[in-house]
């Protein structure tokens, strides 16, 4: 593996764990050139599953993309990197066991925000607000009630 600092190609590997379920493995690497710590993940690889955009295009699924957008909906909140990397683990699961080929956009938001209303509500809001393509303040103001809505009633049971 390659440093991403120096670009030496012949690190070493510090620690190996494997994820919960078994599906990657998470390696922590050290270059002994440069000394640079980083960390690789290995997963097996599926066949391609396509995303069906809003417009009708198609791409690949990249675990990536999602990865990418719950930690910018969790920036500065206090929401570790594990639990933003099992939340992805969890999509992606259930992603490639219910569905062979395609999958469209719409599905997979309506996953991360039923898991991100859970893991953090602002972190929630940011994200439906950027997904859900708020136009005015009334949109999302409706959002924000929904989630007081739902508060309340968690306080009174």
């Amino acid at each position: 593996m390659r440093c991403p600092a120096c670009h030496y190609k012949d690190t070493n590997v510090v620690d190996s764990r494997m994820n919960s379920d078994g599906t990657s493995i998470r390696r922590r690497r050290k270059c002994p050139k440069c000394e640079e710590r980083f960390t690789t993940y290995e997963y097996v690889e599926h066949v391609p599953l396509m995303v069906v955009k809003r417009d009708g295009r198609r791409q690949p699924f990249d675990r990536t993309r999602i990865l990418n957008g719950i930690i910018k909906a969790c920036e500065k909140r206090p929401v570790s990197v594990d639990q933003i990397e099992s939340l992805v683990d969890d999509i992606e699961r259930v992603v490639r066991k219910k569905y062979d080929q395609e999958i469209s956009s719409k599905d997979i938001g309506e996953m991360l925000m039923d898991r991100l209303s859970v893991l953090d509500e602002v972190a929630y809001v940011r994200f439906a607000s950027v997904y859900r393509q708020f136009r005015d303040v009334n949109q999302f103001m409706s959002e924000l009630q929904g989630i007081l809505g739902k508060n309340k009633k968690k306080k009174e049971k």
